[in-house]
C-alpha cells in the first residue's frame, strides 16, 4: 500500500469501484480516500507525496472505470461536502450535493435552477463539465468555485478563471472542487416545481432512465459557443449521426447502443468496461467513416485496462 498521511476520514486499499459508478463496471482504486471534511482533505493533500496521482469522483454518473482500476488515490467526497445553503441572492452547494437536490431546494426558496433537475450527478461534476440542458448551462449561473489545490491550498476561483466551454472547464491540474456558488432568477416556487415535474416526464419519455447508462455518451458535434449555446448552422445531434451510421442497437459483449436513444451507451447486464469503451470507439469509427464527423466522448474513461501496465 502507498505510504499515506494519517486522516480522520477513511482510507481503503484496493477498493472495488464498480458499485460506485452508474455503469457498474471497472476495477479497484489502488486507494480510496473518503475525507471527513474540507480540512481533512486539505491536510491529506498537503502531506501526500506529490508524485502520487489523485482523482476525484462523485457518484460516478458520467464515468467508466477501466477494468484494471485506477492507480494512486481516488477521492470520493460524501456527507461533509453535500451542504446546500440558500442566501439572499445565491445558492452555495457542496461538490457532493446532487444536482437534483440543489434544483429542488433552490426551487423551494424561489430560485430557478430547474435545469439541474434532470442532470445526473453532483455539483462538482456539473461545474467541471459545464453541464446543462433546456438551453441553460452552469456557465450561465456560476459565480465562483472553491477548490483544494494539489498542495492542499484552499482557494476561491471566479467563474471567468474556469474558462467554461461546451462540456468542459479548465482547472489547475488535480484541483478538487469542494463547493460552488450559483446565482439564478427568482420565480414562484410552485411554477418551478411544476416545471421540473414536466421536465422529468419529458426525460422519461425520451431517455432510457431505468437502464444502466452514464448519460449522453458523446458530445453533440461542433457548433457551440463558450457558454454552450448552439450555432444553428451546425446544430447536429450525436444520436442522429449515430443512427445515420447504422449503430443504434449495436452490441459488443454486454454493451449496447440503446435502442430508445442511441447516444446512451448501456450495460445490458454483463458488460465489462472494455466492452463499453470498445463499442464506443467502434461507433466513433463508423460515424467518421460514413460522415466524416469525429465524435468526442462526453463520458470520462479513467484508469487502465486489465493486464495493461499502469502509466
Amino acid at each position: 500500500m502507498l505510504d499515506l498521511p494519517i486522516v480522520r476520514g477513511t482510507l481503503t486499499a484496493h477498493r472495488p469501484l464498480a458499485d460506485l459508478t452508474w455503469m457498474r463496471v471497472g476495477g479497484p482504486a489502488e486507494v480510496l480516500f473518503q475525507p471527513a471534511d474540507v480540512q481533512d482533505l486539505s491536510a491529506f493533500l498537503a502531506a501526500l507525496d506529490p508524485a502520487v496521482p489523485v482523482f476525484p469522483i462523485g457518484v460516478g454518473s458520467n464515468l467508466i472505470v477501466r477494468d484494471g482500476g485506477i492507480s494512486g488515490v481516488v477521492i470520493r467526497m460524501g456527507r461533509g461536502f453535500n451542504s446546500i445553503d440558500i442566501g439572499d441572492n445565491t445558492v452555495t452547494a457542496g461538490a457532493a450535493a446532487l444536482d437534483a437536490h440543489v434544483a429542488r431546494k433552490a426551487a423551494d426558496a424561489g430560485f430557478d435552477l430547474t435545469f439541474l433537475r434532470t442532470i445526473p450527478g453532483t455539483i462538482g461534476g456539473a461545474v467541471r463539465m459545464n453541464a446543462g440542458c433546456y438551453g441553460t448551462y452552469i456557465a450561465d449561473v456560476l459565480q465562483s468555485v472553491t477548490v483544494v489545490l494539489r498542495d492542499g491550498t484552499i482557494t476561491e476561483m471566479p467563474v471567468d478563471a474556469l474558462q467554461l466551454a461546451y462540456r468542459q472547464s479548465f482547472l489547475p491540474d488535480e484541483a478538487i472542487i469542494i463547493s460552488a456558488t450559483l446565482s439564478a432568477p427568482k420565480e414562484n416556487p410552485d411554477i418551478l416545481h411544476q416545471r421540473m415535474a414536466d421536465q422529468l416526464a419529458k426525460r422519461d419519455e425520451t431517455q432510457p432512465t431505468k437502464d444502466r447508462t452514464a448519460g449522453s455518451t458523446f458530445r453533440n458535434p461542433a457548433g457551440f459557443s463558450s457558454t454552450g449555446q448552439v450555432d444553428d448552422v451546425h446544430d447536429l445531434k450525436a444520436w442522429r449521426v449515430i443512427d445515420n451510421a447504422g449503430m443504434r442497437g449495436a452490441r459488443i459483449g454486454g454493451a449496447v447502443m440503446n435502442t430508445m436513444h442511441s447516444n446512451f451507451l448501456t450495460n445490458a447486464g454483463d458488460a465489462t468496461a472494455a466492452d463499453l469503451e470498445d463499442l464506443g470507439e467502434l461507433v466513433r469509427k463508423k460515424v467518421y467513416d460514413s460522415q466524416g464527423i469525429e465524435l468526442q466522448w462526453e463520458i470520462k474513461r479513467v484508469g487502465h485496462r486489465k493486464g495493461e501496465k499502469p502509466a
